[in-house]
């Protein structure tokens, strides 16, 4: 089990420190809690643009190739990231580099320029990752899922914005969105790997000296909202792709434990009760999984599938398989296996203290505290047939569930009655 600590400056910067002697690498990242859910109507997009600006150019480093020259000459992995709640900029090297890494986030995070030429030619960039994204049906169905669900707020609309949007952000609502946002007590830093811990923070103290005092604008609250049952997507493609789900819990309920474990028994493996009624019970998909999302503020509950067109009936069958948990208590049986897929799955995941570090830092930024693994195994070993009936119950009423789906169909009223039980 990994140990942490937690460094807080006077300036609110806090630092995060995951070490293991044992590790051949250092990974430094910067995480800043703000993205898509902290935008409005007209800058939608604008969290994912700046962190793709981020790499072209600071006052020591002059443009995308100097830092990734720098960074390749070593070995480096690096990379950034936008998300609803997140952005998060890191660089991970060989042990020896680590101050090159401090130097080099630091820099792209607190320096970057902005040049108007390359805001101009990121633009067109991310117009066409936007393209990608959307010819996608297994990617786009995703951002369908989100606007079924939360309709026309930031909680509806995609991360990488509208091309309508991204042709329109200027250069300098960027740089005005990131001396806003960009603050020190909105900043979480996060080091893992071998490193002295003594020096590390000697060594953040200095790098990020500079950076702004206090914390970012909070996102609105979410507003709830009625949306239709069903929304769909004509094409006319072979491959239907659809989402099956309800609205989920957020990141501070204690339900989740209990939704954890119940999704363990749905789609634990190739033994759960998803994969062995779609793929080897109906030979209907190739793609089929579930996922639970967890947000400050709300959550979602859905499974994912690529299936025949003409055999949408697979949806009636994967809402029955659903509805059984408010009608049957899993077998003590299934419930240990659960448990015990949890654990198996949680113990693979601890042997890489990079991303044991990056679950201990997205739980502070936005829980404001750490959940270790043997207090979160603990919750979910505690959990009773009893716990998972209750949350079944209270997840999937009738008429809760909702269906995106991209496909070749015009009419929606199938779909309607599809979701009757």
């Amino acid at each position: 089990m990994y140990s942490f600590q937690v460094k807080k400056f006077s300036n609110g910067l806090r630092v995060l420190m995951v070490p293991s002697k044992e590790s051949l690498s250092f990974e430094f990242s910067a995480l800043v809690n703000t993205g898509s859910d902290f935008e409005n109507k007209k800058n939608n997009g604008i969290s994912h643009f700046l962190e793709h600006l981020c790499f072209k150019g600071t006052e020591k480093r002059k443009n995308n190739f100097e830092i990734a020259k720098e960074l390749d000459s070593i070995g480096a992995s690096y990379n950034a990231f936008t998300s609803n709640e997140i952005t998060g900029y890191y660089v991970k090297v060989a042990a020896p580099h680590f101050e090159k890494a401090i130097d080099m986030v630091s820099d792209i995070y607190l320096n970057s320029r902005f040049p108007l030429e390359e805001v101009e030619k990121e633009r067109g960039v991310i117009q066409e990752e936007i393209k990608m994204y959307h010819d996608d049906p297994k990617s786009h169905i995703y951002d369908l899922w989100a606007k079924l669900l939360f309709g026309d707020q930031p909680a509806g609309w995609p991360v990488s914005g509208s091309i309508n949007n991204v042709k329109k952000i200027k250069r300098e609502e960027i740089i005005a969105y990131r001396d806003k946002q960009y603050r020190s007590k909105s900043t979480l830093i996060i080091i893992s790997g071998n490193f002295n811990q003594k020096k590390i923070i000697d060594l953040v103290q200095q790098y990020f000296a500079s950076i702004k005092k206090g914390r970012g604008d909070k996102k609105q609250a979410i507003k709830k909202i009625t949306t239709p049952e069903v929304l769909l997507e004509y094409r006319p493609l072979k491959q239907t792709n659809f989402i099956l789900g309800v609205y989920g819990l957020n990141v501070f309920d204690k339900r989740k434990y209990a939704l954890e474990v119940l999704d363990a028994i749905f789609n634990g493996g190739m033994s759960g009760r998803l994969y062995q009624l779609v793929r080897e019970k109906l030979g209907a998909a190739y793609l089929v999984t579930s996922f639970d999302n967890y947000f400050t503020d709300r959550g979602e509950y859905g499974v994912i599938a690529g299936i025949d067109s003409d055999r949408i009936f697979v949806v009636k069958e994967i809402l029955k398989e659903l509805m059984r948990f408010t009608t049957e208590k899993v077998s003590n049986q299934e419930l240990k296996k659960a448990k015990d897929f949890i654990t198996g799955r949680l113990s693979l995941s601890l042997e890489n203290v990079h991303h044991v570090a990056f679950n201990y830092g997205s739980q502070l930024i936005l829980e404001n505290k750490i959940e270790t693994p043997k207090e979160y195994l603990r919750k979910i070993k505690s959990v009773s047939a009893a716990d998972i009936l209750k949350v079944s119950h209270e997840l999937f009423k009738p008429n809760a569930f909702k269906l995106a789906i991209i496909g070749p169909y015009k009419n929606k009223e199938a779909f309607y009655r599809l979701l009757k039980i």
